[in-house]
């Protein structure tokens, strides 16, 4: 296949399904003078996730000049065996999967280019040998190859070696260390737990005017909330305002909290009754532990102190002795404000947030992490790329949709969509307020009535805004008399809801007051429920491997103590949710006693580009509702009996969603995704008249392309789609024009020459149309097989 210029890409595709498609290319990197050798490329079989590719490239052997100037004059290749054999070509391409070897006559040096890219866990070594002295052998790591968007590209050269060998390897042997979690590794959440006593110590030795409240272990780490009052200076009297903490001060605090893990105190603990513990309290200045001990309800009280010093409420665990800590390991990142009990009318508390790890190469992985998550920042990346805002003279945590980003959710949803009418959901609409007895009925009211807006009176009748979409679901079931001949129901729902969310949690698109839910609700026979939830794990799965998700973790969450139901329906639910897994061979964890009050789920959560985990999809049984909406069917033997409810969703909301995919991706969105698919950037007044046309013509196939018109110079529009990840542009003057041809050049790939106009366009909406589609001009998005891994 010609890529332009004279490149030469040859490459077939796996017979296995389940298999990636790479490919291998070789590129001119040298003269026409230099040396020619012989490029012998070997593949053994690739499996599902792994690829182990070799190309040996050796100078020894050197063509006549006849034998040259013979393979110049052909561009043939044939193939024989279990081989293949290409006279001139200036690469190859190697995908078997039974293993095979490619032949190739080039010259030596070039690029390396795998398409599409690979993943993150890819390494290319270049290993060097030399015949004088025979003995030495070289490996030099050449690259990491990764899929965050750049170009898959490693250049060869070293005229000195004889030999060279090029290895891509993908494998776990190569993959980035995955952090630990609290989750996962108790040891970590006891250091972190631990941790946070310490810095309260600390902080209390640096300064003793301060007073704690609380401070608990969080993902990546802990935070300490403490209040300091205005004291009064005793030789003068004057009084002192409550002191602001800054970065200096966590430098003295850290310095102070490694001198404590050094002395190796013990970490003690004690049960003590709670009039001991109120009278060990007021013998202290610590009102705020007065409020905590209050609001514990059981006994004995406990107690955790670090030596004879320091003491603290907690319910623990903690490590043994601060010398477990370890102080490499242990950052102090930044102070925030946090009001009392998150009541804004309480005091003002000054937050310190801190990481801890097990040792210093965990955190120094954790902050290049974070420092690549402020690069991918969604906020950040909204304003620039022209997606979305918030506009705070409409009020925070409300969402406005930029045309750009409009599109990208267009695509989302129709996409979300089509997979959901194939799978025989019906697509439902349902109001966005409602009469406030629905939500006493539901019992939003009475147990969710702080997440919800305030009520409006409309005509002597009390309406509220909607928190959920699930009641009016219930009350479409209820429309008529069910039969069990009709179940199951499968109804979805793109539903925007709107829950009040104090102005200090709201997080960019993260965390919003007004979203919309990819909700579905499924009423089944509980014969049904679990080829039901076989059925919506698959879709999941379809759904998130569209989008690049390919790595996630599973949880069950089973029977709490107090709860609705009866043992029997409890039982059965469970069970069926852990066939469902079972059936599917997928991995799993289980968080016994953390199901809803009114039924058991799974929580499905995706690993991003950086290794974070994100809450996504959950399927949640409900035994509550369907008693709450007496909803009934009529059974074969003509009985009235309730149906499974099951709550589905699989991006969560789409407002959160496309915030993790701008993260994941760093803005630079598959092609079938991106806002704008190509730009033309015209030089002449008849070449914009031209590039109008193509773009009119693309526009009509579905495809997204703008023409340039502006006054910047051509190397400031060049910067500027480069800078809006626009994957394909092309810089069109007379010769394009006359030739009616466009010159393309690909944001991953570069140049790669020019091709007739209904060419490309056929080759754009291919790509489009086809994650698993690869094509010349490698745009296409990888499609991934989805892996399971243990919660």
């Amino acid at each position: 296949m010609k890529l332009g210029a004279g490149i030469v890409m040859a490459y077939y595709y796996l017979s296995s399904p389940s298999s990636r498609a790479y490919a291998f290319l070789l590129l001119p990197a040298v003269s026409s003078s230099s040396r020619a050798t012989t490029t012998t490329t070997t593949t053994r079989g690739i499996e599902a996730g792994r690829m182990d590719a070799v190309a040996y490239v050796s100078r020894r052997h050197r063509p006549s000049p006849s034998s040259r100037s013979a393979s110049s004059s052909s561009s043939s290749s044939s193939s024989g065996g279990g081989g293949t054999t290409m006279n001139n070509a200036i690469g190859g391409v190697v995908l078997g999967g039974g293993g095979s070897t490619m032949t190739t006559t080039g010259r030596y040096g070039g690029k390396i280019l795998l398409l599409p890219p690979p993943p993150s866990n890819a390494i290319a070594r270049y290993r060097c040998s030399r015949s004088s002295p025979p003995s030495t052998t070289r490996t030099r790591l050449l690259s990491t190859l990764t899929n965050d968007g750049a170009s898959s590209v490693t250049t060869l050269e070293d005229p000195d070696d004889d030999i060279a060998v090029v290895e891509v390897k993908v494998g776990e042997e190569e993959e980035e260390e995955d952090l630990p979690t609290n989750e996962n590794d108790i040891e970590l959440l006891k250091i972190r737990h631990t941790t946070a006593h310490v810095m309260a110590m600390a902080v209390q030795r640096t300064y003793p005017e301060a007073q704690v409240t609380i401070g608990p272990w969080i993902d990546n780490g802990f935070y300490y909330d403490f209040f300091f009052p205005e004291v009064t200076n005793d030789e003068t009297g004057e009084v002192v305002p409550s002191r602001k903490l800054n970065d200096d001060d966590l430098k003295r605090i850290k310095k102070v909290m490694d001198g404590i893990i050094s002395k190796d105190y013990p970490i003690m603990r004690e049960e003590v009754s709670r009039d001991e513990a109120r009278r060990r309290i007021e013998a202290t200045n610590e009102p705020f532990k007065l409020e905590i001990l209050d609001s514990i309800k059981t006994e004995p009280i406990t107690i955790y102190s670090i030596g004879d010093e320091w003491w603290d409420l907690c319910a623990g665990p903690h490590v043994d002795s601060t010398g477990k800590l370890p102080r490499k390991g242990i950052l102090l990142e930044s102070v925030a404000g946090a009001y009392w009990r998150g009541n804004e009318e309480r005091e003002m508390l000054q937050r310190i947030y801190g990481t801890a790890w097990r040792d210093a190469n965990q955190l120094k992985l954790y902050k290049k992490r974070m420092e690549e998550a402020r690069k991918r920042d969604h906020r950040v990346l909204g304003k620039k790329l022209d997606l979305f805002s918030i506009q705070e003279d409409a009020g925070g945590g409300l969402v406005f949709w930029h045309p750009k980003g409009s599109t990208v959710r267009r695509k989302i949803e129709d996409f979300w969509k089509e997979q959901h009418l194939e799978q025989d959901y019906d697509l439902v609409y349902t109001p966005h307020i409602a009469n406030l007895d629905l939500w006493k009925t539901s019992g939003h009211f009475d147990f969710y009535r702080e997440g919800m807006f305030d009520q409006m009176d409309v005509e002597n009748e009390v309406y509220q805004i909607k928190p959920m979409n699930c009641p009016f679901h219930c009350l479409m079931f209820k429309d008529g008399i069910r039969s069990y001949r009709e179940l199951p129901f499968r109804w979805a729902e793109l539903g925007t809801v709107y829950r009040y969310e104090r102005s200090g949690t709201l997080h960019g698109l993260m965390r919003v007051r007004g979203f919309t839910q990819d909700d579905a609700h499924i009423f089944c026979l509980p014969e049904q429920l679990q080829d039901e939830i076989v059925g919506v794990l698959k879709l999941t799965k379809s759904i998130l491997s569209r989008f690049g998700f390919d790595k996630y973790e599973l949880m069950i969450s089973t029977r709490p103590e107090k709860s609705v139901g009866n043992d029997q329906i409890w039982e059965d639910a469970t069970k069926a949710l852990v066939g469902a897994l079972d059936e599917l061979g997928w991995k799993y964890g289980t968080d016994e006693g953390g199901g809803a009050f009114y039924g058991p789920k799974i929580d499905l959560k995706i690993k991003d580009a950086i290794g974070r985990t994100w809450q996504c999809s959950t399927i949640q049984c409900d035994f509550n509702l369907p008693e709450r909406f007496d909803l009934e069917y009529i059974s074969a033997e003509g009985t009235r009996e309730r149906p499974i409810m099951v709550h589905r969703a699989i991006f969560g909301s789409i407002e959160r969603f496309f915030g993790i995919l701008i993260e994941n991706t760093a803005g630079d969105f598959p092609f079938w995704l991106a806002p704008v698919q190509m730009k033309l950037l015209p030089v002449t007044d008849a070449a914009y008249d031209y590039c109008k046309k193509v773009a009119a013509k693309a526009n009509r196939l579905g495809l997204r392309v703008e023409v340039d018109r502006g006054s910047e110079r051509l190397a400031k529009q060049i910067r500027n789609a480069e800078q809006s990840r626009i994957p394909i542009m092309s810089v069109v003057g007379m010769k394009e024009l006359e030739e009616g041809t466009l010159a393309v050049r690909s944001r991953k790939l570069g140049d790669l020459g020019s091709f007739a106009v209904d060419d490309l366009l056929e080759e754009l909406k291919r790509c489009d149309g086809a994650a698993e589609e690869m094509t010349k001009l490698g745009v296409a998005p990888a499609k991934s097989e989805m892996k399971s891994s243990s919660a």
